[in-house]
Order: structure tokens, then C-alpha cells, then sequence
């Protein structure tokens, strides 16, 4: 067993189950039959019989918001679930909720500065900062002491994430329908729907204000010049030819707002 890391160490409280009563359910249903008897007693064998140390590894639960890149009023709330390879670089699965039958959204990996920073120009255009999510309140862990929350954002303002949707639950899609899309945050007050945060507050008990507020002595690192392109009216989406994501999905070359 590889020895724990300090940021690892850091994230041993987060326990996937911290949602408590505080759930999120899935906006959209899928089609098909409930499963039968027989699926759920080979559903328990498994649960029972089968290591999934990929899947353990996934001990912390972060919530925050995420936009399409291109579409900056394309908004949705989106559920980490996480797992620390080593003190540069977290992965996560994103789900749309925070119940067992939440579909899975996509991805994100995130990385430190320090790797960030090694990247070439045309890479770091894909990627996004954390630095106001983290100071803005934005970026909540549920159900973890105030303390403990605050050492994880430490560790998280200065690193960078990339993020790809590949279900399109926000867009009242039931099945995982058109290329996979690449994800932004936020960067600056007025970019997010203040109902959305709003609801997601309730939800959870919290208050974005007031953890703005509590996080005001994190210290803001630069942000590398390169992440964030959709400022600069960079834009990159992956070619649909589907058109799942219909006349609302971003035009090559057309630069996003960024207020």
C-alpha cells in the first residue's frame, strides 16, 4: 500500500456519505425496465464478492458549478466524487445528483500549479482556474467541519481543472446523446445564476456569502495567463455531428461573454 500524502491525509474525513439528508436528485429519468430480481441479487453478489479499489479511492465529495465553454449561461450544479493519486493530481467523477440513481455526468482531473504551469499554450487553453470558485464560496465540501473544509480549499485555489461532460442530463437529455463537452468555471462575481447557487445553498444548509467570507485570508495565487482562454474568446467544443446540443451550442470563433 503506497504510503498517504499530506493532501490525501487531508481529504480521509470526506466520507461520500456526508450528503446526509441533503440530496439532489437526478433531473432527468432514463428509459427502460426497473431491473428485475434476479439483476439486484447479482447486484448484491458484487457488492459483496468484488474488490473495486478504483472506486474506494473516492473519498472526498466536492459541489460546485460548471458552464459549457462557449455558452457561459449553459449552467449546471455538478457533484465530485474524488480520489487523490498524489499531491499533484485529483480525479473525479461527476454526477448530476447525489442519490444512487444520479447519472453520471463526466469528468474532471485536476492538477497543481506547478504542472500546470509545465503545459504548452495549446493545452492550457482546455483547462480552468479554481481561484474564484474556491474564494467565492462557490465550492463547498458537505458535511465535513468548517476547518477541515477550509484546509481543502487551501490546497485546492491555486490548482487547475479539466473538465469534460459526456451526459447532458442539464439539458433534459434521458440518455448520454451526443460528443463529449468541454467544461469552464467560474471566474468573477455575476457569471453564476444567483438562484442556482441560491437553491443548491438551501439544499445544503450553507451560505456562499458567508464562506466568501470565511475564506477571505486564503491567499489568491496568480492565475497562470494561460487558463480561463474562453476569456479571451478562445473557444474549443468537440464537433457534434449530432446536433444533440441543438441551435443554443457554440459557433466556432464566436467569443463567449465574460463579465
Amino acid at each position: 500500500m503506497r504510503p498517504r500524502t499530506a493532501l490525501s491525509a487531508a481529504l480521509t474525513g470526506l466520507l461520500l456519505a456526508a450528503c446526509g439528508d441533503h440530496r439532489t436528485e437526478s433531473p432527468v429519468q432514463s428509459p427502460g425496465a426497473p431491473a428485475r430480481p434476479a439483476t439486484k441479487v447479482l447486484e448484491a453478489g458484487a457488492a459483496v464478492l468484488q474488490d473495486k479499489p478504483p472506486i474506494e479511492a473516492l473519498n472526498a465529495y466536492l459541489d460546485g458549478f460548471h458552464f459549457y465553454n462557449g455558452r457561459p449561461t449553459a449552467q449546471m450544479e455538478a457533484h465530485h466524487y474524488c480520489a487523490v493519486l498524489n499531491e499533484e493530481l485529483i480525479q473525479c467523477v461527476i454526477y448530476d445528483g447525489n442519490v444512487k440513481d444520479a447519472k453520471l455526468m463526466g469528468v474532471e482531473y485536476i492538477i497543481s500549479g506547478q504542472q500546470f504551469a509545465a503545459l504548452p499554450a495549446a493545452e492550457k487553453r482546455l483547462w480552468h482556474s479554481h481561484v474564484h470558485e474556491v474564494k467565492s464560496g462557490q465550492l463547498i465540501a458537505p458535511g465535513i467541519p468548517e476547518a477541515a473544509e477550509r484546509q481543502l480549499m487551501e490546497r485546492l485555489v491555486g490548482t487547475y481543472g479539466k473538465t469534460w461532460h459526456t451526459w447532458h442530463t442539464d439539458e433534459g437529455k434521458s440518455l448520454p446523446l451526443g460528443v463529449p463537452q468541454l467544461m469552464m468555471g467560474f471566474t468573477a462575481d455575476g457569471q453564476a445564476d444567483a438562484a442556482m447557487v441560491a437553491a443548491r445553498d438551501q439544499r445544503f444548509g450553507v451560505v456562499s456569502a458567508r464562506k466568501r467570507e470565511q475564506r477571505g485570508a486564503i491567499p489568491a495565487p496568480p492565475i497562470d495567463a494561460g487558463a480561463d482562454a474562453w476569456r479571451r474568446g478562445q473557444v474549443y467544443q468537440i464537433p457534434d455531428p449530432t446536433g444533440a446540443h441543438g441551435a443554443g451550442a457554440h459557433v466556432p470563433g464566436r467569443a463567449p461573454s465574460a463579465r
